[in-house]
């Protein structure tokens, strides 16, 4: 594992722990078809869609992709016209690629670990417990403005969000619009999740712009 040291805010890194840094980008940042330098610094590669980072899981091993949900009637997109993000000033991904932000080494550092890149704080999530918003222990992290729906029998959701710059007064601050599902096993707890929707996540992209994420896990137990 891992451990970047820091001393009067100045980084201490070793030549090995610089080895393992790129050895580290090597791997999350797949060989790209096409990259596209956004307007907002950001790199944009076009990975393949079977070379993307999801299926480095071993429980997508030998998954099956499917283009669109089977129990869709209608092409979501035929609705909207499709959604543009900023990168696509510059262009667009070819045909059966998906867009991947490239990981750089900035990225790593802010982390301060590797083992913990891309992991969602504990401070940030329902983790062990069954989620509500009026818990004393969320209340003291989190703010709330939400709809919840329980009981429910699901095949896909849908959701309108307002897009905008929220303002995060500190870098470790985290100003979210998203849907979340998850589900719960017979103790009320939760054992997966899916999440979707626009973030403003200084720790993770090292600014305070407006970006889409999507973040799914397969237990918290």
């Amino acid at each position: 594992m891992l451990i970047i040291t820091t001393s009067s805010a100045k980084m201490d890194i070793s030549e090995l722990q610089e080895v393992e840094i790129q050895r580290h980008l090597e791997l999350i940042n797949k060989p790209a078809v096409k990259s596209i330098k956004s307007p907002d610094g950001d790199i944009i590669d076009c990975v393949h869609i079977t070379n993307q980072p999801a299926f480095d899981h071993p429980l997508l091993k030998n998954h099956t992709i499917q283009m669109r949900p089977s129990f869709l009637q209608e092409d979501p997109s035929s609705k909207t016209g499709g959604i543009a993000q900023v990168w696509h000033k510059n262009g667009e991904c070819p045909e059966s690629t998906v867009p991947v932000r490239r990981t750089t080494r900035e990225d790593l550092l802010r982390w301060g670990s590797i083992k913990n890149y891309g992991k969602k704080d504990t401070n940030y999530s329902s983790h062990g417990s069954r989620f509500h918003p009026t818990q004393k222990d969320s209340l003291e992290k989190r703010e709330y403005a939400m709809l919840i729906v329980e009981n429910g029998g699901y095949q896909g959701s849908e959701a309108w969000m307002t897009v905008w710059k929220p303002f995060v007064e500190q870098d470790d601050e985290i100003s979210a619009s998203q849907m979340w599902i998850f589900s719960m096993n017979e103790e009320g707890r939760a054992v997966d999740a899916m999440e979707a929707g626009w973030q403003v996540n200084p720790v993770v992209y090292g600014d305070k712009n407006t970006r889409l994420f999507i973040y799914w896990t397969v237990s918290f137990i």
